[in-house]
């Protein structure tokens, strides 16, 4: 049954990823993700998972790696300075190809910041902590029914893709208690991994049609595996054969490209008759919501475009929108991070402006008002 509770933002990820079906939770107390290990070092033991506190972000990346080779759901989360020591694991993963889910509830930074203050600074090392190219999944929910369901979709997505998925909170989102309606089990789908067909122990797992994900057994289930952080062939061995590095590298970035149709997910609000357009995700929406039904009481036509998947961008969608909205502010917590995808996906005649805020305070939505009225009206 469907029902109605008070819960944190940090405990409804830890509730929906149970829901998902996660059973490998390891990681290392930072604030402000702490309260999420704490709920699910307690609920997890009582589903039969297993959770452990590591030494630190490095072995709590690698211990959530080796769980899901061997085939379990895997989760960890951090915060700031711990987000960037995880960066070389996901590589890894992303390399590897092997399902995870990462959970970043943003502070103020950089360094160790202010652990207490919230942000929206860590979208672009989201993308690109890591080195090389790599496909990345992140998803950035704004309110707490949508934390619940971008986390399972997290995982399913991971899964199905086997690819490392990112969820961005910041600390508003992640600390606050607030209602959230928790859907019944029926309303969501639950997806695993494809499995190899039992029988046979002579094929190439990563060999695959371009937009389909590898088909890795897990361990100790009578195969032979071999996953390793250098280059492979399509059996996993180590190469560095020019042609095979081409199709490898293709193959892990068109999982995802060709694919954008069932990854990509966002929202519109008040934006059928439109003439100025906020862009904005996270606490940052929720404020320019706000701010919107305040401005339509006075008349004014604006609307909002809130991805939850920030990455991949939803380009195409955005452009679309941007065909007959001329005027766009975008609304971060940061220097300005996510305008750069949106001044690339606009057309020359599209005027672009941004509110940022970095002094570890929310954008309000007075601040917001105040913006849209001195820079259009």
């Amino acid at each position: 049954m469907p029902r109605r509770e008070i819960l944190q933002g940090n405990w409804i990820v830890a509730e929906a990823a149970i829901a998902a079906g996660c059973r490998f939770y390891a990681g290392y107390p930072i604030t402000p993700s702490s309260e999420l290990a704490a709920r699910i070092a307690e609920k997890l033991p009582h589903m039969g998972g297993v959770f452990i506190q590591m030494e630190d972000e490095i072995a709590s990346m690698g211990a959530i790696i080796g769980a899901s080779c061997c085939g379990v759901k895997s989760m960890t989360a951090t915060s700031g300075p711990g987000f960037s020591l995880k960066q070389e694991n996901i590589g890894f993963a992303a390399m590897a190809e092997i399902p995870c889910v990462i959970v970043n509830v943003m502070r103020t930074g950089p360094s160790t910041g202010l652990p207490t203050r919230p942000s929206q600074g860590d979208v672009m090392q989201a993308k690109w902590g890591t080195h090389g190219d790599h496909p990345i999944i992140v998803l950035a929910p704004s309110f707490p029914r949508e934390v619940y369901l971008s986390t399972i979709r997290a995982f399913n997505l991971s899964e199905k893709f086997r690819n490392p998925v990112i969820i961005l909170l910041d600390e508003v989102l992640g600390h606050s208690f607030e209602v959230v309606d928790i859907p019944d089990s029926d309303e969501y789908e639950i997806m695993d991994r494809e499995r190899p067909p039992r029988g046979s122990n002579e094929f190439n797992y990563y060999d695959r049609e371009p937009g389909k994900p590898p088909v890795v057994p897990d361990f100790f289930t009578g195969y032979s595996v071999h996953i390793e952080s250098l280059e492979h062939d399509d059996r996993g061995m180590p190469t560095n054969a020019a042609e095979n590095v081409k199709k490898q590298q293709f193959l892990r970035l068109a999982k995802i490209e060709k694919n954008l149709d069932e990854i990509l997910e966002w929202k519109e609000h008040y934006l059928d008759d439109a003439e100025i357009m906020i862009f904005a995700f996270g606490t940052s929406a929720r404020a320019s919501l706000e701010a919107i039904k305040e401005l339509r009481e006075e008349g004014i036509k604006i609307g909002l475009f809130q991805p939850i998947t920030i990455w991949p961008f939803p380009e195409r969608p955005l452009a679309k929108k941007l065909e007959k909205i001329k005027k766009v502010l975008v609304v971060e917590m940061n220097m300005g991070q996510i305008i750069y995808e949106v001044e690339r996906t606009a057309s020359d005649d599209v005027r672009i402006d941004g509110l940022f805020k970095v002094d570890g305070t929310s954008i309000t939505p007075i601040e917001i008002i105040n913006k849209v009225k001195e820079l259009y009206l």
